[in-house]
């Protein structure tokens, strides 16, 4: 296998509310991941006195980060991405003045990844907004928010300006459409008009955020995230095709905006024809002119798209509500394996942005099982690993600018969708089930002295 370029970055990707414990730990506010203890999808819960969450400890990164960077720089780790919790630096959201606690923390995370020489690159709000900006002023339903968020992102640019040159403002943006509560804190019954003007004050607030770290911090690059959710005809029939576009669309949308600074003709359509008003002013455009400098995205499945409403409506009762593709495998969790759309993914993307492309999400969630030994034998983690970046590379060959490459998530984290730990990505065991037993112990899998090889080789140790 050829090497990849000298200048790729190699890493892992985590998130704050998925693996740094300390919920409420020097002055940290709820957030509205604390209030969904069943994952993005699940029920708010409000949090009374005494209930416990698996993600209240989480595994500990907040207390462990020196030791888990350690095991990150012995894998040869150039880049890590990470999450600043917004509540660690606004509590409820709307405070005029930031929590210093907070920021110390980063600043000290900051130090130990400069101390392994490892480049960070940090995401601004993944999966979480303080639960006061949800409850006191409606989530980013309100214009206000934009301000609010504006406000947190100036402070972090401004302090952690000289230890932080890769930002991204929004992780998969996108998801919104399927988890308001998650991506813009509406309640999960809202309706398309008001997902659509809360996506819209983020996409402002995304493009602000963009003008303010070109202008405090000249030398960074400022990128967006993307759920990559590229979806195939699942017949070759004009109509399918044709739904199939307008499926891809539904998420291309964000990035077409963010890359390009303006709403394209087609959602304006979409607005139109269903009845949908987006309170959009002269500034608000203007702001949306800020564009991004590169473009990231998640990578974890394809799916198949019909224009057949009774195959539709089949895969509606399936895990996934998606049409799946009989041509591929799929992980325990039902998530179909397709490697080669990665290559299909990244060149897309590349044709339609000509903007550089950072992959900061991929990898396979399985039940892993330590032998009596306590070695995990992953073979089928490599082997999904393997053959996605055997496409990254054929990518790269095919002219494709691609930055670096991020796997989620490099040590075991509770994941997103349904706060499971027993759902494991990592290269790095961690001693701790669904009901938070365990002694919080890290131990190094099969596939974590797999991973070292492929980076010190840079890639040409990967098995075509």
């Amino acid at each position: 296998m050829k090497a990849f370029p000298e200048t790729f970055l190699w890493g892992g990707a985590v998130a704050a509310n998925q693996v740094e414990g300390a919920w409420l730990e020097d002055g940290k506010g709820i957030s509205t991941s604390d209030v969904q203890p069943h994952g993005v999808f699940g029920e708010i819960s409000e949090r009374k006195s005494g209930d416990m969450g698996i993600k209240d400890v989480a595994i500990d990164f907040y207390h462990r980060y020196p030791d888990d960077i350690a095991l990150f720089a012995e894998m040869g780790f150039s880049c890590l991405r990470v999450s600043i919790a917004w509540t660690r630096i606004f509590p409820n959201g709307d405070e005029q003045q930031p929590n210093e606690a907070g920021l110390a923390y980063y600043d000290k995370l900051f130090d130990e990844l400069a101390k392994h020489n490892i480049t960070p690159m940090v995401t601004l709000s993944h999966y979480e907004m303080p639960w006061g900006l949800v409850k006191n002023h409606g989530g980013w339903g309100n214009r206000e928010v934009i301000t609010f968020f504006e406000r947190y992102a100036r402070t972090v640019f401004t302090r952690f300006k000289n230890k932080v040159k890769l930002w991204l403002t929004f992780n998969e943006i996108n998801m919104s459409l399927h988890a308001p509560m998650t991506g813009v804190g509406l309640a999960g019954n809202s309706i398309k008009a008001e997902i659509y003007q809360a996506i819209h004050h983020q996409l402002v607030a995304s493009a602000l955020a963009v003008k303010a770290c070109h202008e405090l911090i000249p030398d960074a690059k400022v990128g967006n995230m993307l759920l990559g959710g590229l979806m195939y005809p699942l017949t070759c029939k004009p109509t399918d095709v044709l739904e199939t576009l307008q499926e891809n669309r539904q998420w291309l949308f964000f990035g077409d905006v963010q890359c390009r600074g303006e709403y394209p003709g087609y959602m304006l359509r979409y607005f139109r024809d269903n009845n949908i008003e987006i309170d959009m002013s002269d500034s608000d455009r203007q702001a949306l002119k800020s564009t991004v400098d590169f473009i990231s995205f998640s990578y974890y499945m394809t799916g198949c798209v019909s224009a057949d409403e009774e195959v539709n409506a089949k895969a509606r009762g399936n895990i996934l509500s998606m049409i799946p593709n009989p041509h591929l495998p799929a992980s325990e969790w039902g998530w179909q394996i397709d490697p080669v759309g990665l290559r299909v993914l990244l060149n897309m993307l590349w044709d339609r942005y000509q903007k550089p492309l950072f992959i900061v999400e991929n990898g396979l969630g399985a039940k892993d099982k330590p032998d009596a030994d306590g070695t995990v034998n992953d073979d089928y983690r490599i082997s999904y690993l393997n053959d996605h970046l055997v496409q990254v590379r054929e990518a790269i060959e095919d002219g494709v600018n691609v930055l670096g490459y991020t796997c989620w998530g490099p040590i075991d984290l509770v994941s997103a969708s349904k706060a499971e730990l027993s759902k494991r990505y990592g290269f790095i065991y961690v001693d701790r089930d669904d009901q938070g037993n365990g002694t919080l112990a890290r131990s190094r899998k099969k596939s974590f002295y797999w991973y070292k090889d492929v980076i010190a080789s840079r890639g040409s140790s990967l098995k075509r």
